[in-house]
């Protein structure tokens, strides 16, 4: 059985609703900066290779921009999925959800797995996600200001 990661077209940037987001609406709602809580990294959840073949300085901040950087970054989520689902042989299909702030400087802080939306339960896999995730740049918002996004991974096996 061959498994793949199919992430789910969903984030949120603080908007009124999610239709607004799905229609490219640009209004964004300020928020306050989030503490920042460190991730803990183990030696055995690296995060894969980055690839930094995307050049984010000339992409927009818009929701289709951020949209486009989750999709350019799904392979290394795609390899935490393979090391830490696949190759234990665990039979499993369900949600991964992250939530993150993209500072105003375009990187990522406070990136997390959100436990109670997750149905998928590894450590591992949640450590590694993390971790691409805190690797990952993205345009720099032009108004200054940190916006938080929760974006969810659906992870299905195919035949």
């Amino acid at each position: 059985m061959k498994r793949a990661l199919l992430p789910v077209l969903f984030l949120s940037l603080g908007l009124a609703s999610p239709l607004a987001l799905a229609q490219g609406s640009s209004k964004k709602k300020s928020s306050a900066p989030a503490k920042t809580q460190a991730a803990p990294e183990t030696a055995a959840t690296p995060a894969p290779k980055k690839d930094d073949g995307l050049d984010v300085s000339k992409l927009p901040f818009t929701p289709d921009s951020i949209r486009q950087v989750m999709a350019h970054h799904t392979p290394r989520i795609q390899e935490c999925y393979e090391d830490h689902m696949v190759e234990k042989d665990k039979k499993v299909e369900g949600v991964l959800r992250t939530t993150f702030t993209i500072t105003a400087e375009g990187t990522v802080r406070s990136a997390k797995v959100d436990k109670f939306g997750s149905t998928l339960k590894d450590a591992g896999l949640n450590d590694c996600v993390i971790a691409v995730l805190s690797s990952m740049d993205f345009p720099k918002p032009p108004d200054g200001r940190d916006h938080p996004i929760e974006y969810p991974f659906n992870l299905k096996a195919i035949d």
